[in-house]
């Protein structure tokens, strides 16, 4: 690891409070839940368990975490009030970790974790296990005897899996190294029972990312397959605009049932998309684009720009608009390109030098106009903009394509060996 990335004792995790942006307590640290990995790799830290007021165990996904520091949790202040229920692939380090006997692969003595270490990646928002504390003997009176020390991840034995397992558990590990694209190819080629095995196996983040990879037929049967809060889960997870077009291909009523489950700030984000037509910009774009105040400086939208969960064509420009920042937003001022971001300096204000020449586009533009305007201007990315001037979203050329390609495109080329080989 690299250094000046914290290590953090899981024990002294215990209990610590959790609080939102605003400084107010959310719940208590109950426990951390890790998936163990193939190929020699670390246990990767999932989230957190979070006791809240009412004493209900909720889940705390590691990238809603913005800070472990000082005896306290920070996070985003999003956060899913549903029940924890732990999965198959799940581990829980705090209660399967602690006091379990494991052997040193260098010496094959037999030792007891007393603690866990977890540690951030650099520059990620993802977290690992990176070492183990660990005190030689057999416990009883010798236990008090042994000697301590603390090592690496890969001088312990029994937190790894193995590559030939058959069990969804080793088969989602084993997808943990391929991009989401990849993984769907997979899904779609297993039989309907093994596809809702492992599909019932990948965490919320993951299978959002892989149904939106997948042919329609393919995410209706998987959606179909899930609990309903489990599925509410996921529809927030995706992309809302992929969520929009999910849920318009099931039957009303399962529509609206999932809609009330869902929170209501991403089921009015997804409403509002399926209230425009299909081949429309309206009904192609994302809610979430990168919206920022006049008064916001360049280090500001660079900070934006950064954040991994976003698209390369998302992360390509900012949008300066009056508040409120959610969409739809104050009145539209206009677009700041990455380029520019990166040649002017971070005090500047993307007020003063906000793209406003180019027009955006209404809600009701059809799809060739759509790809007229990215072409004609060599962009990645458009505004929709309605009649009061409100930023309702952003057209990303990855949504076009998916309507030029033909229907069946997930299913034949991308994935035959020849396109597979020329893409390499």
């Amino acid at each position: 690891m690299a250094a000046g990335v914290p290590r953090v004792f899981v024990s002294h995790l215990s209990g610590v409070p959790v609080f939102d942006p605003n400084g107010d307590q959310v719940g208590r640290v109950r426990d951390l839940v890790a998936m163990l990995r193939v190929g020699g790799r670390p246990p990767r830290l999932l989230g957190i368990v979070v006791e809240v007021i009412s004493r209900r165990r909720i889940f705390l996904p590691m990238t809603r975490v913005t800070g472990i520091d000082s005896g306290q949790v920070i996070t985003t202040g999003v956060i899913n009030m549903r029940r924890f229920e732990q999965r198959p692939t799940e581990r829980l380090v705090l209660g399967e970790f602690l006091d379990r006997r494991v052997r040193l692969v260098e010496t094959g003595e037999e030792v007891t974790i007393l603690d866990v270490a977890i540690q951030q990646l650099p520059a990620r928002r993802d977290w690992e296990i990176d070492k183990y504390f660990v005190r030689k003997g057999r416990g009883g009176a010798l236990r008090r005897k042994g000697e301590t020390l603390t090592v690496d991840w890969s001088a312990v034995s029994g937190f790894s899996l193995e590559e030939h397992g058959q069990g969804a558990e080793s088969l989602v590990a084993t997808f943990e190294r391929l991009r989401p694209t990849d993984v769907a190819n997979a899904l779609h080629h297993l039989s309907p029972k093994r596809r809702a095995e492992v599909a019932a196996a990948l965490d919320d983040d993951r299978l959002a990312d892989v149904l939106e990879e997948l042919p329609e037929d393919d995410q209706v049967e998987i959606i179909g397959k899930l609990k309903e809060e489990r599925a509410a889960d996921v529809l927030e997870a995706m992309d809302p605009d992929d969520a929009a077009d999910l849920l318009s291909e099931l039957p009303e009523e399962d529509k609206e049932r999932l809609l009330m489950l869902m929170r209501p700030d991403d089921a009015a984000d997804v409403r509002r998309l399926m209230s425009y037509e299909e081949r429309t910009a309206g009904g192609l774009m994302t809610t979430e684009p990168i919206v920022l105040r006049p008064d916001a400086t360049v280090a500001d939208a660079l900070a934006r720009v950064r954040r991994s969960d976003l698209s390369p064509a998302l992360a390509a420009q900012v949008y300066v608009c009056r508040p409120p920042d959610e969409t739809p937003t104050g009145k539209y001022l206009g677009t700041v390109h990455f380029q520019r971001l990166l040649r002017d300096p971070p005090f500047a204000l993307v007020s003063s030098i906000v793209d406003s020449d180019l027009v955006p586009l209404p809600p009701d533009a059809p799809l060739s106009v759509v790809t007229s305007y990215l072409a004609a201007y060599n962009l990645v990315s458009v505004p929709v903009v309605d009649e009061s001037g409100s930023l309702l979203g952003a057209v990303t050329v990855d949504d076009v394509l998916d309507h030029l390609l033909p229907e069946d495109w997930r299913e034949t080329d991308f994935h035959s060996e020849e396109g597979v080989a020329h893409g390499r």
